[in-house]
């Protein structure tokens, strides 16, 4: 035996014995459980409201996937240039509305008085929610017309941004005023931003996980040593897979659900995947078509 192959040997059964020895010392350690969260089978939640059929984050979105039966929401948040919370994705108005500029740079009484219709298509081409009334919709209004549902906010101002830097304390106080914690979850693409969140809700919210942590806990799991893993959020939003990465399998999924963690996919658009990822023990979807995926999750033998 060479001299090399003796110690690719010696290094890999330190490897092993590294790996023996942190099973014994290290167990996983569940995440507790969130009210917000315990639903018995999977959930349907409309993405921005829904988009095939309406504007999005408009109330015409909001009521249509209510009357489906949609279990809740998912939303994202941004503050108004007077601090106000209000639901819109982009960092400009110019896609869905009437006006042109960055969300910050308008008040809400600006923004209430611009046509959340506007930018809205059907397949024909039509723009039937043009001048039909539909205006930017507030946290508040969406948390109180809609006191049943659930609802998945988003935080996607960067942390790094004067809107982001108060938005966490601003989001805090809007939940506690109407005490809505037992039907919220709020998530950011940035762990930074629901950190901060969490200093104040100290952990009476549902927490979702951000890229890193998302990445961190898969990493975790691709090697062998998932049981070190030691997860700081109540749920992942992740799609079916990205890039390198499979969120969708059957391991990864019980993987998380052994920390009681549940996963939520978005971006699913096909039978065949929301099938497969049912099987695997998905926990919902975030849908941009809540009356197809209803159907599906109804015929799997969910609510």
């Amino acid at each position: 035996m060479g001299k090399k192959t003796k110690v690719a040997l010696s290094v890999g059964a330190a490897g092993i014995a590294a790996w023996a020895a942190s099973k014994v010392v290290a167990k996983p350690v569940p995440r507790e459980g969130k009210k917000a969260l315990d639903f018995e089978n999977p959930i349907i939640l409309a993405r921005r409201g829904g988009l095939v059929d309406t504007p999005e984050h408009t109330m015409a979105a909001f009521t249509k996937s209510a009357e489906l039966g949609v279990h809740g929401f998912a939303i994202d948040a941004r503050l108004t240039k007077d601090e106000e919370i209000i639901l819109f994705h982009d960092e400009t108005v110019d896609r869905t509305t009437d006006l042109s500029g960055n969300v910050s740079d308008f008040t809400l009484l600006e923004l209430k008085a611009a046509d959340a219709g506007y930018g809205f298509s059907d397949d024909n081409g039509i723009f039937k929610y043009r001048d039909q009334g539909e205006q930017v919709v507030t946290l508040r209004e969406i948390l109180e017309q809609f006191p049943h549902m659930f609802v998945m906010i988003n935080l996607v101002d960067a942390p790094d941004t004067y809107e982001g830097s108060l938005m966490p304390s601003k989001l805090w106080g809007l939940l506690d005023e109407i005490g809505v914690e037992d039907r919220i979850a709020v998530t950011s693409p940035y762990d930074e931003q629901t950190d901060r969140f969490n200093l104040y809700a100290q952990h009476k919210i549902a927490i979702g996980a951000g890229e890193n942590e998302v990445k961190k806990a898969y990493a975790a799991y691709a090697s062998r040593f998932g049981h070190l893993y030691n997860p700081r959020a109540d749920l992942f939003r992740v799609p079916d897979k990205k890039a390198l990465f499979h969120y969708g399998s059957d391991s990864f999924v019980q993987f998380l659900s052994r920390l009681n963690i549940p996963i939520y996919f978005e971006a699913i658009t096909d039978r065949e995947t929301f099938t497969k990822l049912l099987n695997a023990g998905a926990a919902g979807f975030i849908v941009d078509n809540p009356e197809l995926a209803l159907e599906i999750v109804q015929e799997h033998g969910g609510e």
